[in-house]
């Protein structure tokens, strides 16, 4: 790790001697009323455009254009099976197989199509286990799951929960808890890294726990892809999701990922919804013939891909490919602890951050916990050019993301906070 100093000599020289820093231009970054670049933390939420997007999006638009409906075969890059563009960089991304991989539907739906597959429960064996402050959205999923099976959502939820005035969970307790109910649970699906905190966790020894008491174990990994090496594959995970909006910048709302582990991809006896893209592709314009099942990820589509969206997510994945995660994981690690040094240098008992202090226990961002704050900090943060994030009740999320943010970045944002608290 670097050793970090104050001064924003410091800060431009690390921008001058980061290998990645051309990749900023790359990026469409926002600007203020006068033309200055707004200091964006907020890749947690919704990731930069790449300056690439637009070319990608518009040859789908002219092939659409040009020549109808015979794009499917004819255009550039054909849609019939534009998906497959995709999956061996997004493998790459999250540390999977090709055949373990698929782009397809948005977050929330893919969790619930894995859920069809993998939470299937039992009058003895129904509970499902997330962390207490899970997503939202994640938290209405399963609980519906729940009632959708006929079982009482409240009585089937188990809560890993934090200790007492703790913000991070902890494995103890985890164990504490499958030691207690582990015969009762059917499935545990935790986010990877978690919205609120940051804190990114084990999913290797997590998956093994919920293994060793013959629960199914999933991962919401809408904070991880593209931010942590997830490393999937390796994990043993049944399943996992995420997004493509964020740290992986495909732009709002845009498709999902999916990951189905490889021991799974020959199982057709496994429950689940199906269309025509599940459906073998010799054979699915025959129209006629019964169901035939693909292997792998593939086997969980249902209906032809968005190519629109798609272009998009093949702009930023190409990115991703160029670099490869390992630079962009080291590059993450030196911004945020680099931001962690210049939060703790302001020595201020107002501000606590509650985001893991081991690098390998978080991604880029950092959750600052603010006494006696509320939304307005947020705000007047906002008036000095900075876009970051609030959640209630008093917590600023920032996210300095390697792609497009700079060691300057950092420390103009730490400045302005300082400002902001003496003011």
């Amino acid at each position: 790790m670097l050793n970090y100093k104050t001064g924003l000599d410091y800060a431009l020289e690390q921008d001058q001697n980061d290998k990645l820093k051309n990749y900023r231009n790359q990026f469409h970054i926002p600007k203020d009323g006068n033309g200055y670049d707004l200091i964006y933390m907020t890749g947690n939420s919704l990731g930069l455009q790449p300056k690439t997007t637009k070319a990608y999006v518009n040859q789908e638009l002219e092939d659409w254009a040009n020549l109808g409906v015979e794009g499917h075969f004819e255009a550039k890059n054909p849609w019939l099976g534009y998906h497959e563009y995709l999956t061996e960089s997004m493998a790459k991304v999250v540390g999977a197989k090709p055949i373990e991989i698929v782009v397809m539907n948005t977050l929330t739906a893919n969790l619930h199509f894995m859920m069809v597959s993998f939470y299937q429960p039992t009058k003895t064996r129904y509970k499902i286990l997330i962390e207490s402050d899970a997503f939202p959205s994640d938290k209405y999923a399963v609980e519906s799951q729940l009632r959708h099976h006929g079982f009482d959502y409240k009585e089937g939820l188990v809560l890993w929960k934090p200790r007492k005035d703790e913000e991070l969970l902890r494995y103890e307790d985890l164990e504490q808890i499958l030691e207690q109910q582990g015969d009762e649970i059917a499935l545990m699906m935790i986010g990877g890294v978690n919205y609120y905190t940051g804190q990114f966790f084990d999913l290797k020894r997590i998956t093994q726990l919920g293994h060793k008491y013959g629960c199914k174990v999933g991962f919401d990994c809408a904070h991880g892809a593209g931010n942590v090496k997830l490393n999937l594959h390796d994990s043993g995970a049944d399943f996992a999701a995420w997004c493509t909006y964020k740290y992986l910048n495909s732009g709002p709302g845009s498709l999902a990922g999916c990951f189905i582990h490889e021991r799974h991809a020959y199982n057709k006896n496994l429950n689940r919804f199906a269309g025509w893209w599940s459906h073998n592709k010799q054979t699915r314009f025959n129209m006629r013939g019964e169901f035939d099942q693909l292997p792998g990820a593939e086997g969980w589509q249902l209906s032809n891909p968005p190519i629109l969206s798609m272009a998009a997510i093949k702009a930023s994945l190409d990115l991703f490919n160029e670099v490869g995660i390992e630079k962009l994981s080291k590059k993450s690690k030196q911004l945020t602890g680099y931001f962690e040094f210049l939060l703790e240098e302001l020595n201020e008992d107002s501000i606590k951050i509650i985001t893991p202090s081991n690098p390998d226990e978080r991604g880029c961002q950092l959750s600052i916990q603010v006494k006696n704050a509320d939304k307005t900090l947020h705000d007047k943060l906002i008036e000095a050019g900075v876009i970051s994030d609030w959640r209630e009740p008093d917590v600023i999320r920032c996210a300095p993301t390697p792609f497009y943010n700079s060691f300057e970045d950092v420390y103009r944002l730490v400045e302005k906070l300082k400002n902001i608290l003496n003011a």
